[in-house]
């Protein structure tokens, strides 16, 4: 900051990093607020050897890159036109409109350079009772980015106690049907930090409430949320990192087409969407089964996948145990399976089709057809018989051709 702040110009922290260190929270990223043009910007950290670039300086937002890690800093702005997806800016020095353009008080949060917090418009206050609030006029703060509606209940998932401010809420209910005419990309970005919180629950119910979940995730509308509070209370139980996949996982249905649709509608990443595929076609696993028929049920189908299925179960056990007292053994044996697929590692089989090769079996369908005989003869086995024992009962596979 001693580098923005000379010949007048002022730079301060603004929202997250203010409001996470007041709560005593972990600050992931510092952003600054400055009365610097992002011109000046650059040329002031040129000046100082530090590399920046321009990441959105059409919005007044240059990156500093310091020993490694980057800060954001932006021109004071306020908004010359919005269409509820985009703005255009002007750039000025005038504080207060600074953060009247900003969505929520508690994301309007200044500290300068000596440390002193600066409020202007209450977020303090609204900090210290748990209220999320949008600064003035809720509907004008969701006609400017439509994406606040989202944010709205994001924040409240973090940082919120209580019902939602009664205002707020309300105009996110009537403005809900806008959210589709955002891009997917910022759409799942929210809805995902939002999954990610401590405990979802309550924003998730008022998402509920206000339509807003079924604008963004129609597949809950008939699966519904009520499982969240089991997962949240087994994540914490067995000390599991909040997943936000996972959490997803138990508010829509195992259906492969449907989830198919949902990750294409919000442009999951590859990863994302290869894990909710492999979920729902992983099977449901029975309680009681044997150590030996699960490393069989582990070896037929993909253990990470096996493992979601689990952790779901596990959930739901603990979930019904409170009536059903049944349910904390299936919770027992799912924790045990849980770590014997943790600690699972797949066998080779040690027969391959150039063994088969060697014996005369030509390569074809009709090798890869007797290879499988062998591999489910070796499964039957538990994975016992060795190279020697299938090559005994490789006439017995070729001659059921």
């Amino acid at each position: 900051m001693r580098l923005l702040n000379r010949d007048e110009a002022e730079t301060r922290v603004v929202g997250g990093a203010v409001r996470n260190a007041l709560l005593d929270r972990p600050v992931d990223e510092v952003d600054l607020a400055t009365t610097l043009k992002p011109e000046a910007v650059i040329e002031r950290a040129g000046e100082a050897g530090l590399k920046s670039v321009p990441t959105g300086i059409e919005h007044g937002t240059v990156t500093l890159v310091i020993a490694g890690h980057s800060y954001e800093v932006t021109t004071l702005r306020s908004d010359v036109e919005t269409d509820g997806r985009h703005a255009t800016v002007a750039f000025g020095t005038d504080w207060q409109a600074d953060a009247e353009r900003r969505d929520l008080t508690i994301n309007a949060l200044y500290a300068d350079a000596d440390g002193a917090v600066i409020d202007p418009v209450g977020g303090l206050a609204d900090l210290a009772a748990g209220t999320v609030r949008f600064i003035g006029d809720p509907e004008t703060r969701i006609a400017e980015d439509y994406l606040r509606i989202l944010r709205f209940f994001r924040f409240f998932a973090w940082y919120g106690s209580g019902r939602p401010e009664p205002e707020g809420l309300k105009a996110c209910a009537r403005e809900k049907d806008q959210i589709a005419r955002l891009s997917a990309e910022r759409v799942w970005s929210e809805t995902r930090k939002l999954l990610a919180a401590p405990d979802p629950g309550r924003a998730l119910l008022w998402m509920r409430q206000s339509g807003v979940l079924t604008a963004v995730l129609p597949e809950t509308e008939k699966w519904g949320i009520d499982s969240v509070p089991a997962m949240v209370g087994t994540e914490k139980a067995f000390k599991w990192n909040p997943d936000a996949l996972l959490r997803l996982m138990a508010i829509v249905p195992p259906e492969t087409e449907r989830l198919d649709a949902l990750a294409k509608r919000l442009k999951l990443s590859r990863a994302e969407a290869d894990r909710l595929e492999d979920w729902a076609e992983a099977p449901q696993v029975p309680y009681d089964i044997k150590d030996a028929a699960f490393d069989r049920l582990l070896y037929a189908n993909k253990p990470p996948a096996v493992i979601d299925r689990l952790k779901l179960q596990l959930a739901s056990a603990r979930g019904r145990a409170i009536t059903d007292s049944k349910a904390m053994v299936e919770a027992a044996a799912m924790s045990r399976l849980i770590e014997r697929a943790k600690k699972w590692r797949r066998p080779s089989m040690p027969l391959g089709g150039a063994d088969l090769k060697e014996q005369g079996v030509e390569e074809g369908p009709r090798m890869g057809r007797i290879l499988a005989r062998l591999e489910a003869a070796w499964l039957d086995s538990d994975f016992r018989l060795d190279r020697d024992a299938l090559l005994e009962r490789l006439p017995e596979a070729i001659g059921s051709e």
